[in-house]
C-alpha cells in the first residue's frame, strides 16, 4: 500500500511541477513588427498627418510636404531635398526614422 502511495504521490508531482507545466505551454507567437513603434520612432514613410504635426515644429504645410514626397530611403532627404528646412530637422531627427519605403 505504501508503495501505490508513493506512485500516486510522484505521478501527482510530475503533472503538477514547474517543468510539465512549461512544457504545455505553446510557443510564443513571432512578433510582427509595428512601424517604429517598438523603437518609439515615428515612421515618417507610414506616419499619418496629426502624427507628423506632433511632431515640433512640423505644422501643417510641413506634414503636407513630408507626405507628398514619400517614400524616404533616409530620414535626412528631409533636410537635403529640402522638405523641411534643417533648423526643424535638427529638432526632429532624433524622434523619426525612415524604416521602409513603401511603393506610391
Amino acid at each position: 500500500m505504501l508503495k501505490l502511495r508513493h506512485k500516486i504521490l510522484a505521478a501527482a508531482l510530475l503533472f503538477t511541477s514547474p517543468i510539465f507545466t512549461v512544457a504545455q505551454t505553446a510557443p510564443p507567437t513571432p512578433k510582427t513588427p509595428a512601424p517604429a513603434a517598438a523603437t518609439g520612432l515615428l515612421d515618417i514613410n507610414t506616419a499619418n498627418p496629426d502624427q507628423l504635426k506632433a511632431l515640433p515644429g512640423i505644422g501643417d504645410a510641413y506634414a503636407k510636404r513630408i507626405i507628398d514626397n514619400r517614400p524616404f530611403t533616409s530620414k535626412d532627404q528631409l533636410a537635403s531635398k529640402g522638405i523641411i528646412p534643417q533648423k526643424t530637422y535638427d529638432g526632429i531627427k532624433n524622434l523619426i526614422i525612415a524604416k521602409h519605403a513603401p511603393s506610391k
